[in-house]
């Protein structure tokens, strides 16, 4: 069907409609008896004349009313120029009241004040402009009556038409939301599982056994080395250890004379004595060596006391080497660093405008659309100080990470969820359509799809809250909706005023 043809057989049962409501709404006593039968131009305006001001001119006898939408002040409304004999009359004069139809919507009266030398509406008129309207006036105890309709962002398209366009319908209402700010970030190291090597030791490095990117067990050899300082702690030791043995014989000796009634007692507690100093002195020759990280043991039954072997301290990955052989390293230069990648951290900069949104704790999903990876984590730490340069603070999210799928510097996204809303109307996102600055829905009204522009609210990514704009109940395109839109702008409709 189409749907400038169709146009006048419905505006004429709208209009019917209206006039039906509108005369309900009056007492008996205030219905006027003299007015004269309206006078309707075409319900689609082709008729309307063009008055002073540029709007549609409607006239009745000697009565004319220029009506306009106005659109540039702070919301679109009507405006209402009266006219006698095409002489501007004063606005006060008039009173005029327009019964608004559209569809799927109940019928709304504006009532019209006095401004300047024109009436203005009591309300807003809501996009689309697309509507039949009935505009009743009354001057000098007599009534005037007009009718209009015009169309906006609607398109006609039956059910096989629709279903073969694969465009399905939902009926608006409630939906339980989790509002998200989503924010970029990019992957770093856990702080807290990045360990730097030193060997604790001066001496000469005489093989690396690991390299950079690979992965180490905890106590795993990373390089050998010898180390002077080393040979003179290990003979130290033996040195000790060999008087401790000594000084042990003595004195189960003489404890054994003494105990016979053979020698002095003087001389045991001098073999006590000595006992006690070699084991002192034995203890700590041990001590030293396992500040060192070296087993007292190790080593000793080798000919090479100098040999040294530097250990991973953690399981992970040597992210940094920072050795050759044949080098001679100090005691306190860092030589390997080695990561747990078990867990990772996402780096997400969060702006000022949204700081009171984030808190420790809070759920998160981080994404890397690069490389389709999605984890969800936990929000640990958040800044206090916003970074100079890009004025932003960060927000830490830590994720598992033992498949080792995620690597430091990865540039991600990330969704940081706040609690469940329960919302009285939502929409999913995938419904909207964005036609000049508006976001909207496709209405379904028996066989048309119009329009509807949104006022929205929070949204959770997949479901957005409606404000305004549309009913609970009303049924809309929910799938395929930039098909109806594609129909629009080529019908040229789909903004016409």
């Amino acid at each position: 069907m189409n749907v400038r043809r169709s146009l006048p057989i419905l505006a004429t049962i709208m209009v019917g409609v209206l006039l039906g409501v509108w005369i309900i709404s009056w007492n008996e006593s205030d219905l006027p008896g003299t007015a004269e039968r309206p006078q309707f131009g075409e319900e689609d305006g082709s008729a309307a004349m063009a008055g002073p001001q540029g709007g549609r001119l409607f006239v009745q006898d000697d009565i004319g009313l220029e009506l306009i939408i106005h659109e540039t002040a702070a919301y679109p409304h009507f405006r209402l120029y009266p006219y006698h004999q095409g002489q501007p009359l004063p606005p006060a004069d008039m009173q005029v009241t327009i019964a608004l139809m559209r569809l799927g919507q109940p019928a709304k009266l504006y009532a019209f004040r006095p401004e300047d030398n024109y009436l203005i509406s009591d309300d807003e008129v809501e996009e689309p402009h697309s509507f039949e309207l009935v505009i009743t006036a009354e001057w000098q105890d007599t009534s005037y009556r007009w009718g209009y309709s015009q169309v906006e962002g609607r398109v006609q398209m039956g059910d096989e038409s629709m279903h073969g366009n694969g465009i399905e319908l939902a009926a608006a209402g409630s939906a339980v939301i989790q509002p998200r700010v989503t924010l970029p970030g990019e992957i770093i190291f856990n702080e807290h599982t990045i360990v730097h090597v030193v060997p604790r030791l001066p001496g000469m490095v005489v093989a690396v056994e690991r390299h950079h990117g690979q992965a180490v067990k905890k106590g795993e050899v990373l390089a050998i080395m010898e180390s002077a300082m080393l040979a003179d702690l290990r003979s130290q030791y033996l040195v000790a250890r060999q008087r401790l043995a000594l000084a042990q014989t003595v004195h189960d000796r003489e404890k054994q004379l003494w105990q016979e009634k053979i020698t002095a007692k003087q001389d045991y507690l001098v073999a006590k004595q000595q006992w006690e100093e070699a084991r002192i002195e034995s203890q700590l020759a041990a001590e030293r060596l396992q500040a060192l990280g070296v087993r007292p043991e190790s080593g000793l039954s080798g000919k090479n006391l100098a040999r040294y072997e530097i250990r991973s301290p953690i399981g992970g990955i040597v992210i940094d080497k920072a050795v050759v052989t044949g080098e001679a390293v100090k005691a306190d230069k860092t030589v390997f660093i080695v990561a747990d990648v078990s867990t990772i951290w996402a780096a997400i900069r969060v702006f000022p405008r949204d700081l009171h949104r984030i808190h420790v704790g809070q759920r998160a999903i981080v994404h890397a659309d690069a490389h389709q990876l999605v984890r969800a984590g936990k929000v640990i730490y958040i800044t206090t100080l916003l970074d100079e340069l890009t004025r932003t603070a960060t927000a830490r999210v830590e994720l598992d990470n033992h498949d080792q799928a995620w690597r430091p510097g990865m540039f991600v996204k990330a969704d940081l969820l706040d609690e469940d809303i329960a919302v009285p109307l939502a929409v999913p996102l995938a419904a909207l359509q964005r036609i000049e600055d508006q976001l909207v829905v496709f209405g379904r009204y028996g066989e048309f799809f119009e329009m509807r522009p949104l006022k929205l609210g929070r949204s959770d990514g997949q479901m957005v809250e409606v404000i305004s704009g549309l009913s609970a109940g009303e049924r809309y395109a929910v799938s395929n909706s930039f098909i109806i839109k594609a129909e629009l702008v080529k019908a040229g409709v789909a903004h016409d005023h």
